[in-house]
């Protein structure tokens, strides 16, 4: 059925209002099976047009899985985060710890909240994320701050509570295109280098 597919897909089951209670089976009863074998299919709903029941919902997620796709961050098959993504944030972790200490601290994580979010955190809110993280995952944070872990888990965090958009808000910040690569503007100009010279570039900048 899908299979080849490259593109977010949504279900959506049409005619709700002929719904009765002679007819009990939801389509999310007959669309996890299918969802566990078609990792592709973001979602499924149900609609009517006729009495106006989800009809918003359904643009909803329509626009939700083509601006924040889960596939490019998520590899749903074996339940992890991909290594290009990991490599991006891991990149966008670098450029924000400004004092290469190896963790945000409250002035470099509040740093990083208004370039990608236009509004700075209030103290108590960097506590309790530092909070959330530190008790799910003590190493996530030291003395210092936010460490690359912590960073790592509070983006999976995000996933595991379906809110995609804030970590594609992150890269696409940071210069990433929906394949998680660095937009043509992003990347350096090419260095002039004579024969006998070579270049290279940090892993965690290959993309």
């Amino acid at each position: 059925m899908f299979g080849q597919v490259k593109v977010p897909v949504i279900v959506v089951g049409c005619m709700l209002d002929k719904r009765d209670d002679q007819h009990p089976v939801s389509l999310e009863q007959v669309m996890s099976p299918i969802m566990q074998q078609f990792r592709e299919i973001e979602t499924c709903i149900e609609c009517s047009a006729l009495n106006h029941i989800q009809i918003p919902e359904v643009f909803y997620y329509a626009q939700k899985a083509v601006l924040h796709p889960t596939a490019p961050l998520f590899d749903q098959e074996q339940q992890v985060l991909r290594p290009r993504r990991v490599r991006a944030l891991k990149r966008i972790f670098i450029l924000c710890d400004h004092d290469r200490d190896g963790a945000l601290c409250d002035a470099e994580l509040n740093d990083f909240q208004v370039k990608c979010f236009n509004a700075p955190l209030q103290p108590s809110e960097i506590v309790g994320i530092k909070r959330v993280v530190q008790e799910k995952l003590r190493e996530g944070v030291d003395d210092r701050g936010l460490t690359l872990t912590g960073f790592l888990f509070l983006h999976a965090l995000f996933i595991e509570k379906g809110r995609l958009e804030t970590t594609w808000t992150v890269l696409r910040k940071f210069g990433y295109n929906n394949e998680i690569r660095l937009r043509d503007d992003q990347l350096p100009l090419p260095i002039k280098r004579y024969p006998d010279q070579a270049s290279c570039l940090l892993d965690e900048l290959e993309y």
